[in-house]
């Protein structure tokens, strides 16, 4: 840079009397000096060895870039018409020009468009020739455009939108623009590569905001408006766990379930369709942030988790020595009233009465009500009595319960009905004090080899166990009920369920409801208060005889629809509140050998813990 106001040196007062050197010297001098120096500029740095332009692409360096530009539309465009574009997994640059159009000028033009396309019409008709559906759509077309721009509802633009891909090759490059033009054409939009134009396309890709491509198609706002790309939406947070992968834009759906306004989740999906996969991967994933779990289990698919893990299996049948006794009452708290607690365990009692006996009359469910309130007295349990003082030894049994019935007038007949739960074939099942702890970060009660008549009693009576214990020890903890379908089918267990999906996020609990019979658990009353009541949903695969029940419930577009019947296994939808995506379940492999439920695959892990232990 040549400075104008430093001071002259004498030396170069002198030098300056001095001829000038030649032209030629003088560049080579100069070039001398940057050589000397060694001077690279930034521009030096970041620029690639070579750029060759090609008719249809351009190489700068080692890539190749492509350009293509969209040249007509469909009639009609719906929203997010270019996430497929915008979610693709390819190395691609888009740039949008909106250039606005005065609606002066183009309405002007419009008019003079109107006055010709009305022209030939009535040409047309004058010659007796047939109606033109296209001259007349095209009239409709501009009268509503020059409505709605006279109205200033709408506005006018000339809207160009350039794709450019990059690869290794030719061969890569092609592919990829393929596949793109194969998206868009599916959908009516029709676009062609700069040939002789691609170092025009490729600045026009560069987020320079130079349209030095400059073709474009003209385009009011309603239209414009379903370009906007960023439409695909997220689920993520900064805290919480992975609960799979967005398959829209591969997205991670990171989320903490305790941070709702509930932490309950439902999970819907047909068998075969990954849903115990997904759960225990879940499970899994919480438990490494210090979340306690509780599983009712009915077809022992938790057991390899459990021991892996050195959770707590608990197996609840005729023939086991673990016992759970209904009439435990909790512990009282501070704040607890003895005489609510007293009541609400007897109300419980009663609905499990009700599924054990079958069918109760008003008059019969009067006697049992009063033969409880008797069965704890003779034990010297009433509101006054400290419940945190009694030990399991101290509640009342079903026995107890069967003797006062057969003194009570009218509990003669429901005594005869109780008997085989206290003295005849199911007698060792629920006739015991509670003898086990769930004292355990991760605690499985298996019901497998419980009769199938007895299951909805032994998921009562554990759900009524663990309710217990959520209010006696208040901690973050999920509980989780498998094939919840099987409740659904009674009132009272269906009702207690409900009752507990509704109260658990008082006591920091999140239920999680798992069914593959949607139809039943939906048909009840109580499913979709259940479902209203829980902050995550889960839909994975469905059939088609329960997709209409399901996309009413969660009122699914027919895109959506189609989604769950096509999914692959572990795929589906993921609602969190108001927001919802697709989503993808995907686990490491070591999260995947200990959850799996293939078969085979439990096989081989089988077979590897033995030779393992036979090299011990």
């Amino acid at each position: 840079m040549l400075n104008l106001f430093a001071k002259k040196d004498p030396a170069d007062v002198a030098s300056a009397k001095k001829p000038a050197p030649t032209k030629p010297q003088d560049e080579v001098l100069e070039s001398e000096k940057y050589y000397q120096e060694g001077l690279a500029k930034l521009n030096d740095i970041i620029a690639p060895a070579a750029i060759q332009i090609m008719p249809k692409s351009i190489r700068i360096g080692e890539t190749i870039a492509q350009t293509i530009f969209i040249i007509a539309y469909p009639r009609y465009l719906h929203s997010n018409w270019f996430s497929p574009i915008i979610n693709i997994d390819m190395p691609i640059d888009i740039s949008m020009f909106i250039h606005p159009v005065d609606t002066y000028d183009i309405l002007k033009t419009l008019k003079k468009s109107a006055t010709q396309v009305e022209s030939q019409i009535q040409i047309e008709q004058e010659k007796g020739l047939i109606r033109n559906p296209s001259l007349e759509t095209a009239q409709q077309d501009i009268d509503e455009l020059r409505d709605k721009l006279q109205q200033g509802t709408e506005k006018f633009f000339r809207f160009a939108l350039y794709i450019t891909a990059y690869g290794d090759s030719e061969q890569s490059v092609t592919k990829s623009i393929k596949s793109i033009e194969a998206i868009l054409e599916a959908q009516l939009v029709y676009v062609k590569p700069a040939v002789f134009k691609s170092e025009q396309g490729f600045n026009s890709s560069l987020p320079l905001a130079n349209d030095e491509l400059d073709v474009g198609t003209n385009m009011n706002s309603s239209p414009l408006s379903t370009t906007f790309p960023f439409v695909s939406s997220t689920l993520s947070s900064n805290t919480g766990i992975l609960y799979g992968i967005n398959r829209h834009n591969n997205s991670l759906i990171i989320f903490d379930r305790f941070q709702m306004e509930n932490a309950n989740m439902v999970v819907f999906a047909k068998s075969g369709a990954g849903k115990s996969y997904t759960v225990k991967l879940e499970v899994l994933r919480s438990m490494m942030v210090g979340t306690d779990v509780i599983i009712i289990d009915p077809e022992n698919e938790y057991r390899h988790l459990c021991d892996t893990v050195e959770g707590t299996f608990i197996k609840i049948s005729l023939n086991s020595t673990n016992h759970l006794n209904p009439f435990d009452l909790p512990r009282v708290g501070e704040e607890d009233d003895p005489e609510d607690i007293l009541r609400n365990n007897i109300a419980n009692l009663l609905g499990l009465l009700h599924i054990m006996l079958g069918s109760i009359t008003p008059e019969e469910d009067s006697v049992l009500d009063r033969a409880i309130h008797e069965t704890y007295s003779i034990k010297d349990i009433t509101a006054e009595v400290d419940f945190n003082s009694l030990g399991k030894d101290s509640f009342p049994t079903m026995s107890d319960l069967y003797q006062v019935l057969r003194s009570l007038d009218g509990g003669e007949v429901l005594a005869v009905r109780l008997e085989k739960y206290t003295e005849g074939i199911f007698a060792g099942f629920l006739n015991h004090s509670t003898n086990i702890k769930v004292d355990n970060q991760l605690v499985v009660f298996n019901i497998r080899d419980m009769e199938e008549e007895l299951r909805p009693v032994a998921m009562y009576m554990i759900l009524q166990f663990i309710w217990n214990e959520m209010r006696t020890n208040v901690k973050k903890r999920i509980v989780l009920v498998d094939e919840a379908w099987v409740m659904m089918k009674y009132e009272d267990a269906a009702s207690f369920l409900f009752g507990v999906a509704k109260r658990c996020r008082k006591y920091f609990t999140g239920l999680t409801t798992i069914t593959q019979d949607v139809n039943d658990f939906l048909s009840s009353r109580y499913g979709k208060a259940i479902v209203t009541n829980s902050s995550l949903q889960l839909l994975l695969k469905q059939s088609p005889a329960g997709i209409d029940v399901i996309s009413d419930t969660f009122y699914l577009t027919d895109q959506e629809k189609f989604l769950l019947l096509e999914s692959n296994v572990g795929e589906g939808i993921f609602f969190a509140g108001t927001n919802h995506v697709a989503i993808k379940v995907v686990a490491s492999y070591s999260e995947d050998q200990i959850i799996t439920t293939d078969p085979s695959q439990l096989l081989d892990i089988e077979r590897a813990k033995k030779e393992f232990a036979e090299e011990e």
